[in-house]
């Protein structure tokens, strides 16, 4: 795994649900290993002032790249002058340690995944895919698969994360078509906005109440 980081000055157009354009300035562009592209400004905090989420393709040429998705949105980032083009290897990335009451929760809802729907039922725990491993795997009472992102808090980071997953396992012909359902004790508004616009289901979860839940007693014979 390794991300590409290329210093220059640029400018950036955006077509797709709406247009953009950044005019001619100094930026950082950065090209993840998953494929993700953003360009960031100085200042702004961690936020890209653009980007484009995989799946995408990347098209490099000496003076513009072209960044398109299957969406048929395209970014467009035109090079006046490079000022560094760096690669670094990050090696494998480690599995996310959550905090003790998110991995309680998604070691709650494993046992019980009916509480997030009726008809639902695990598939598996921590389903691998080439980003990271998506919390719960399931499939609901039509048996459609349902990729479940379990936070403590949800934010708009916790959406963007599970899109990528939804991204990923949709071009899996044996799980696809895939739903996504991002769950947390408390969902903040702008993730909610954000999840129904993406066709995201979410729930807010009562984590002393699926603590109190009485699992089912497992049995010899």
């Amino acid at each position: 795994m390794a991300v590409r980081l290329v210093i220059a000055d640029c400018t950036v157009d955006y077509v797709g649900r709406l247009t953009a354009h950044l005019p001619r300035a100094t930026r950082l562009i950065m090209v993840k290993a998953d494929g993700c592209v953003a360009v960031h400004a100085d200042g702004g905090a961690y936020k890209p002032m653009n980007w484009m989420t995989a799946p995408n393709v990347l098209t490099d040429g000496d003076d513009a790249w072209t960044v398109t998705n299957p969406k048929g949105e395209t970014l467009t980032i035109t090079l006046h002058e490079v000022i560094s083009d760096v690669n670094h290897p990050f090696g494998d990335e480690p599995s996310l340690q959550k905090d003790g009451v998110e991995a309680h929760l998604q070691e709650l809802l494993a046992v019980e995944p009916e509480q997030l729907e009726d008809g639902m039922r695990l598939v598996r725990r921590e389903y691998p895919t080439e980003i990271g491993p998506v919390d719960l795997l399931c499939r609901d009472a039509t048996g459609t698969v349902v990729a479940v992102e379990v936070k403590r808090r949800g934010e708009i980071d916790g959406v963007e994360q599970l899109t990528r997953y939804l991204d990923f396992l949709n071009r899996q012909p044996d799980l696809s078509p895939v739903r996504g359902m991002f769950v947390a004790q408390e969902i903040k508004l702008q993730a909610k906005t954000l999840a129904s616009d993406r066709r995201i289901d979410w729930v807010e979860v009562d984590y002393d109440e699926l603590r109190g839940i009485e699992r089912p007693q497992q049995k010899l014979f």
